[in-house]
């Protein structure tokens, strides 16, 4: 496959995964008390739960990051993949052990578990070749 097309392909699926976090978290910011009353019994830790949005939508740049250069930031697709499934492993866990209903938990686990996995054809499809201009020099001269 050729280069460009598979970063197209990683840009493409970095990007809608940090613009789609970013959607989906920044509104959490201002539901605190709504999350309380919706799953009761109200939030106890207020840092926990801002913390767990400030994390993640620290990652959802990191995805833009990779986005804007795929072939460079490639390893870091590797930590993206990481991220996604323990996340949905947690989830998974949760459900199983009755902590969390398991609709809440495919609603989080589905969309969740889908950029994983792309996150993780894209690191393969961004495989570079020693003969690829794009290759860092010190992979070409050891040829």
């Amino acid at each position: 496959m050729e280069t460009g097309n598979s970063a197209r392909f990683a840009k493409v699926v970095f990007t809608v995964a940090g613009i789609w976090g970013v959607l989906i978290m920044t509104p959490l910011y201002f539901t605190f008390d709504a999350i309380g009353r919706a799953f009761p019994p109200p939030i106890t830790h207020p840092d926990l739960y801002y913390g767990f949005i400030d994390v993640t939508l620290a990652w959802q740049v990191a995805f833009l990051v990779i986005a804007a250069n795929p072939i460079r930031y490639r390893t870091m697709m590797l930590v993206g993949v990481l991220e996604k499934f323990l996340y949905v492993t947690t989830v998974i866990t949760l459900a199983v052990h009755g902590q969390l209903p398991s609709g809440q938990a495919a609603i989080i686990a589905v969309p969740d578990g889908t950029l994983g996995l792309l996150f993780a054809v894209a690191f393969f499809r961004t495989a570079v070749s020693i003969d690829s201009p794009l290759a860092p020099e010190k992979m070409r001269a050891g040829r």
